[in-house]
């Protein structure tokens, strides 16, 4: 606004008079009438901030202008500029406009964000010989709707705390319940023990005052008739009566001393515990499952509405990329197996660009997430489970040896859950080993060639992919709950469970994506079979973030 040292009074003068200090409405949050304009800051200021920004001495060499300096009106006839600050960039104000994006911003704004746009214009150029008070009254009226919108939605939220908060508390309130009924359970069965050593012990404790009385009756006799024996008799007739009587005494104390001798020793006695039910409580992390019901949206068929292709290639890959496994995680991130170039990939589902990688010692097969910044991967051939940090730096944070080749791999309810080509072990996330699951209950092998698995969130469904079986539901117990395998899915390589609750399935010979229910009954096709597309390996669904599914082909 000047030139060669001299200010340009016609631009400047519609743009002092009824504007707002810059300082007192950023600050204060006030709108204080401008009564000066600073014309290096290109800023208002009331007569208070004025004297402010005089008194610094960094500003004292600026050119500051007084309403009674200006003329009024002006020559070219320009709009006042905009007085408003930019967020982004504090000391610029926002005074142009992209009418390619239909947006407003500073002059940084536009050199950064814009610098490919061709309609970018100052803005009191732009709106001249314009009136924007339709568009104003029509903006305000959305602006009061929208606020209003989001007001009953605040209340609604503020509702949905409330009940959260209540719901919280009555699952509390069963747990405490239910840990009363067990507390029951454990009196009743310590009671019965009680009972059990007391009457176990009465019978013993009323033989022995039984033979006790005997012993003490017996030994009277028995002291009697020696008394009798040992006392002077000239009588031979009666001494003979009494030498019998003796031998007759001798012969029930002996008789009498052996029936009452204890078969029972005191330390023969000995309380055995059920370490069944200690077991029980053992492998068990909860007294029970915290569930969420399946809504009718994990039964409805998930549409395609379009598709694009994305390059995951990166420099360090030596062959082409064959993706046989992938996880989303809640922050937009996918993570890629790389079974060719030994890798794992972290891909930007925003921009679709690969920002990270981590080099494996082994083929990598299945990856499953373990939480917000770490999944589990298992290496093909390999007895080995790595545990990967996709968080910034990706790096390994710990491994699980086991003692057979891992290929399948899921979590849930802190276990893992692992695959060979025919069985499906239980892990704790330390590496001990729970549970095997192989045959059925008459002895039949259950799986073929097991390519990966899947399991629900409250560990009650296992979903595993048998390449020639097709889909195999199986309960927490390993018992079957339901199989698939019609002909509109072939040679069955990768399962996914939804956030929703239904599973997919994936056939690399059908070149297809079927959906299915919790408990495994189709619902329909979600990828139909296409020649002229790549074969499917893998697939996930993000139905949280963008509802799109994405699918893994080589």
């Amino acid at each position: 606004m000047a030139t060669g040292g001299k200010i340009n009074m016609d631009i400047l003068s519609d743009e002092i008079f009824d504007v707002l200090c810059s300082m007192c409405k950023k600050n204060k949050g006030k709108n204080t009438e401008g009564e000066k304009f600073c014309v290096d800051c290109h800023d208002y200021f009331c007569i208070n901030c004025g004297k402010i920004h005089s008194q610094v001495p960094v500003l004292a060499g600026h050119k500051v202008l007084d309403k009674s300096q200006v003329k009024s009106g002006t020559s070219k006839g320009l709009p006042r500029a905009p007085a408003e600050r930019c967020d982004r960039h504090s000391h610029k104000h926002i005074d142009m406009y992209c009418q390619n994006h239909d947006n407003v911003g500073c002059t940084t704004c536009m050199t950064i964000d814009h610098r490919s746009c061709k309609d970018i214009f100052y803005i009191p150029e732009f709106i001249q010989n314009k009136s924007y008070q339709v568009a104003s009254r029509e903006i305000q009226t959305k602006l009061k709707a929208s606020a209003k919108t989001l007001a009953v939605q605040a209340n609604k939220f503020q509702q949905d705390k409330q009940s959260l908060l209540k719901r919280k508390a009555e699952l509390l309130d069963d747990i405490r319940k239910f840990r009363q009924e067990i507390n029951d359970q454990l009196d009743r069965l310590e009671k019965c023990s009680i009972d059990e050593i007391e009457n176990k012990f009465k019978l013993l404790e009323d033989k022995i005052e039984e033979g006790l009385k005997q012993l003490q009756e017996h030994k009277a006799m028995v002291t009697s008739a020696n008394d009798k024996l040992t006392s002077p008799n000239p009588n031979q007739a009666e001494l003979f009566v009494h030498v019998k009587m003796g031998e007759n005494a001798e012969n029930v104390a002996n008789k009498l001393i052996e029936d009452t001798k204890m078969k029972i020793t005191v330390s023969d006695i000995e309380f055995q515990p059920d370490k069944k039910i200690l077991q029980q409580v053992k492998q068990n992390k909860t007294i029970g499952l915290l569930t969420e019901k399946t809504t009718k949206t994990a039964d409805k068929l998930l549409q395609i509405t379009g598709e694009q292709s994305y390059c995951v290639n990166v420099k360090l890959d030596e062959k082409n990329c064959y993706i046989t496994s992938a996880c989303y995680m809640e922050d937009g991130k996918i993570i890629l197996a790389d079974f060719n170039n030994f890798m794992l990939k972290r891909l930007d589902s925003h921009n679709f660009t690969i920002t990270g990688c981590y080099n494996l010692p082994g083929l990598p097969h299945q990856i499953c997430k373990i939480n917000e910044t770490q999944v589990a991967v298992t290496l093909y051939s390999k007895q080995e489970v790595h545990f990967i940090s996709v968080d910034r730096q990706m790096k390994r944070t710990k491994k699980i040896e086991t003692d057979f080749d891992c290929f399948g791999l899921a979590y849930a309810n802190n276990d893992l859950y692992i695959s060979d080509l025919t069985s499906v072990y239980i892990y704790t996330m330390s590496g001990r080993k729970l549970k095997q699951f192989s045959s059925d209950q008459s002895g039949q092998k259950l799986f073929c060639t097991i390519y990966s698995l899947a399991v629900s969130k409250d560990a009650t469904r296992i979903y595993v992919a048998d390449g020639y079986k097709g889909l195999i539901v199986l309960d927490n117990n390993g018992q079957i709950v339901t199989k698939f395998d019609g002909q509109q899915l072939r040679l069955v390589t990768y399962c996914h469970l939804t956030e929703a609750g239904s599973v997919l399935i994936s056939g690399y010979k059908s070149n297809n994506v079927l959906q299915f229910t919790f408990d495994g009954q189709l619902i329909g096709e979600v990828i139909k079979a296409d020649s002229g597309k790549s074969r499917i390996l893998s697939v996930c669904c993000n139905q949280q973030m963008s509802k799109d599914v994405y699918k893994q082909s080589k």
